[in-house]
């Protein structure tokens, strides 16, 4: 916990792999402080395809899912972060969308082998 997943259509076009995006989050979101890294699990899942009503051929989607108890605040803050490093990493993705969800722990169970 928490769980990042980046979920992308034509995002790495422009040089950067989808590694290079999942180490970008990794990194962003061990630097926000409201979480430990050793603790970060991120995914990259590629869209097989998209359709975008307004014509974008190109997205970029991060969802991090974590425990409840960080302020409204320090979401937002790691929201724009991601946001913004990759805007810088991703610039020709037409459409880059965060977004922070709490999880319930009363309800979240996992086992570790």
């Amino acid at each position: 916990m928490p769980h990042v997943v980046i979920e992308h259509f034509e995002a790495f076009a422009s040089g950067a792999s989808r590694n290079d995006a999942m180490q970008l989050a990794l990194t962003v979101c061990e630097a926000s402080a409201i979480m430990a890294v050793e603790d970060i699990k991120v995914r990259c899942l590629p869209a097989e395809a998209i359709l975008f009503g307004d014509g974008r051929r190109s997205f970029l989607h991060v969802t991090v899912s974590m425990l409840t108890g960080r302020s409204d605040e320090q979401k937002d803050a790691l929201a724009q972060a991601l946001r913004e490093a990759f805007r810088t990493q991703c610039p020709d993705v037409e459409s880059i969308s965060i977004d922070i969800r709490d999880m319930n722990p009363a309800c979240y169970r996992k086992s570790l082998a």
